[in-house]
């Protein structure tokens, strides 16, 4: 099979391509340069494995939640390439790319905390699936740090990076439940990759007219009294 997948969702930018049995990889922290790196990573995938784009079966997008303008730049490219090309597709969130990483590494059950800005995470639960793969406990959400509440007793791991701005926040939230951190994972499409190959065997491929982004809110700023109200706080 030949299938390339594609994140922007995160501080990270990344691309990953299955090309008959062989996975190429390219990873980098892009910051808000995912414009300017993801179309070399793409281009230089395809030119390692000495494919053009019409070679490829399908594509894999991760579709956050995130960045709101890296999650568009992402689901963006794949769904013009998939127009263009009639290719099914794949969403991977990218909550469960993290999730499937630490699965990887060992882990059993993993609580994913993305930093949202704004004063809050995206969250996710996940466990390991008889296949190995990452299965959602419980659908994504969007949560206040200090409002983090998870009732799930035993062992769990924290991966993300709102773990790494709010660690005691969402330690306190799981009464002490978390046997390890790691704050600095980010989604790589390498992960999306293996995930979305799973997907196309089961046969859950998304038409390229339905690929949207998940952004588990709508509300990107806050408005000028909200900004307000929350600096009173701060200072009270």
């Amino acid at each position: 099979m030949r299938l390339l997948a594609v994140d922007t969702a995160t501080e990270a930018c990344s691309a990953a391509l299955l090309a008959d049995g062989r996975v190429l990889a390219r990873f980098d922290t892009a910051g808000r340069s995912h414009t300017q790196l993801m179309l070399p990573m793409v281009h230089g995938l395809m030119a390692e494995a000495g494919l053009r784009f019409a070679d490829l079966e399908g594509l894999a997008c991760g579709v956050g939640p995130g960045s709101f303008a890296g999650v568009r730049i992402g689901v963006g490219f794949v769904k013009g390439l998939a127009l263009s090309l009639g290719l099914p597709v794949v969403a991977v969130s990218s909550l469960e790319m993290l999730a499937q990483d630490a699965i990887d590494s060992g882990a059993v059950r993993v609580l994913c905390a993305i930093d949202a800005r704004m004063d809050e995470i995206y969250l996710g639960a996940y466990a390991r699936g008889a296949d190995g793969l990452a299965r959602a406990v419980v659908p994504p959400w969007l949560s206040a740090p200090g409002a983090f509440d998870w009732t799930d007793g035993g062992a769990w791991t924290g991966v993300g990076t709102g773990w790494a701005r709010y660690e005691a926040e969402l330690r306190a939230g799981t009464r002490g439940g978390i046997e390890r951190v790691h704050g600095d994972a980010l989604p790589d499409a390498r992960t999306a990759l293996r995930l979305a190959r799973a997907a196309f065997a089961r046969g859950e491929m998304l038409d390229a007219d339905a690929l949207a982004p998940l952004y588990l809110r709508d509300k990107v700023a806050l408005t000028l009294d909200e900004q307000q109200r929350l600096r009173e706080s701060k200072a009270s």
